[in-house]
């Protein structure tokens, strides 16, 4: 069977996620400074990272909601507002108005070099394209919404990569066999190790030249996204040949 489409993880597979969660977080810092100014009096900007202590407490009250980094800020925005005196309802309105400001943010992503020429090119193959990721990035925000034809996150799905769920839906959507889709991602367990496990062909993006850190290697590997249209057509020679043969 030939290759008829292609999923790509998004956050530092088509752009870096670092400095734009810096981004987003200064953004969200600055309004509540304005709005609810309880918040930056009794904490540290680092409490809105990942990994906090803040963070920690919250996933501790809620574990149902690990999978889906939305949930988690709006219930640490909620919950810490409410904490220190905010009427419960005035906390959850400040909480999405705050992570509103948030995500408009969280979209200014800067493109990787040759992702975009290399995306249109495997779209105009007739290639259909989209988007599995852990995160909250929404693909059709982020320019890319003319390419692009669907998109699942753990949000939506309720549970995050490495879990098959997320693979298994887009199969379903798509109507087609593992064998004729390839995933291309960043991460060697959640993109690659998991798409493996469906029998997914799978494309590892090593943007930083980093040693594969053992288990099965992907189909192939690619240092820059300008490589990914002969990485496809790589797999695509090889699917033919396993169909012939």
């Amino acid at each position: 069977m030939t290759l008829q489409a292609l999923t790509f993880d998004l956050d530092d597979t088509l752009w870096a996620v670092e400095p734009v969660i810096e981004l987003a977080n200064q953004t969200l810092w600055s309004w509540l400074e304005e709005r609810a100014p309880r918040f930056t009096q009794a904490y540290q900007f680092s409490d809105l990272a990942e990994g906090s202590a803040l963070r920690a407490q919250v996933l501790s009250r809620y574990p149902e909601i690990a999978h889906s980094v939305t949930l988690i800020r709006l219930k640490l925005l909620e919950t810490a507002l409410a904490d220190l005196g905010y009427p419960v309802a005035d906390a959850q309105t400040l909480a999405a108005q705050a992570f509103t400001a948030f995500m408009e943010a969280r979209h200014q992503v800067t493109l990787f070099a040759h992702a975009r020429t290399s995306l249109e090119t495997l779209h105009r193959q007739g290639l259909r394209l989209g988007a599995l990721s852990n995160g909250n990035a929404e693909v059709k925000r982020t320019g890319l919404a003319d390419l692009f034809e669907f998109q699942l996150n753990a949000d939506q799905v309720g549970q995050a990569k490495p879990h098959p769920l997320m693979f298994e839906q887009a199969l379903a959507y798509l109507q087609l066999n593992p064998t004729q889709v390839v995933h291309i991602g960043d991460h060697p367990v959640n993109d690659v190790e998991a798409a493996q496990a469906l029998g997914i062909w799978t494309v590892w993006v090593n943007l930083s030249g980093q040693a594969w850190p053992g288990g099965r290697p992907a189909d192939v590997e690619i240092r820059s996204l300008a490589d990914l249209p002969d990485a496809i057509a790589q797999l695509q020679a090889r699917a033919l040949k396993r169909q012939i043969l």
